[in-house]
């Protein structure tokens, strides 16, 4: 576990503005923690449960850098390492254990990763080390780092806020265009309806205005929107858009 406390923070690195880091580790704590600790130290974070989620995410869009914990049920962060270096994503790979015997770190180097932090950590360790890998980290060529986001047989540009399919482009209000680009930066990740009105300034309307926009963006992209596929309701918690084919 995270050794001190979340609120421990350092002035805002302007090195980091928009850098996007993706959190994966079966802890829900831990996970959750890491997600608000970064998020308030200036990046833009998502999150998974396993390396199957971290892969869905990756599909979707190139991170900043990864944050990966080694001991997971199913595919393990060091076979994830190992297959991404594989797939020549260099983005930098921060790996998490609980294990911190020398020969764990240089395994873990050895898969391909940057650098090696041992369960419990300090928070304001993970934050140095993970901003002195992005200094060093050419990434690729400007494009938000989103990728094309598929809906079954439409696409979502993010960059340009553009859905199309094979016959055209397929025309969405301003509202619309704007919800979804917010869904599609956190793909797979649960959004409440508070903190998309905040995103799309919809705060004086109402949470809502933001079910509105949801019903109607769902009549765009879902084969059966009463049966969304792609645009799901989490109960209680708000929203989620989970991409495919």
């Amino acid at each position: 576990m995270i050794q001190t406390a979340c609120e421990t923070s350092l002035p805002h690195d302007s090195m980091i503005v928009d850098a996007h880091v993706v959190v994966v580790d079966d802890d829900p704590r831990l996970r959750r923690l890491l997600q608000r600790y970064l998020s308030e130290q200036g990046f833009r974070v998502s999150a998974a449960s396993s390396a199957q989620e971290a892969r869905q995410v990756l599909g979707f869009m190139q991170p900043d850098a990864l944050v990966l914990d080694i001991t997971m049920p199913g595919e393990n962060g060091l076979e994830l390492t190992r297959e991404l270096r594989r797939e020549k994503l260099d983005f930098p790979i921060l790996l998490l254990t609980a294990r911190g015997e020398p020969e764990d770190r240089i395994i873990g180097l050895e898969a391909g990763a940057d650098d090696y932090l041992a369960k419990p950590f300090e928070p304001r360790e993970l934050l140095l080390r993970l901003k002195a890998h992005l200094r060093h980290f050419v990434p690729p060529a400007p494009s938000n780092n989103l990728r094309i986001v598929r809906l079954g047989d439409l696409e979502f540009d993010p960059v340009r806020g553009l859905l199309s399919n094979a016959e055209g482009v397929v025309h969405l209000t301003g509202g619309e265009s704007a919800l979804l680009s917010v869904l599609a930066r956190h793909p797979n990740e649960i959004l409440s309806r508070t903190d998309i009105a905040a995103t799309l300034d919809m705060e004086e309307i109402g949470e809502r205005a933001v079910d509105v926009q949801v019903t109607r963006l769902r009549r765009r992209i879902e084969p059966d929107p009463r049966e969304p596929r792609f645009l799901q309701t989490v109960r209680g918690k708000g929203y989620v858009l989970k991409p495919g084919l």
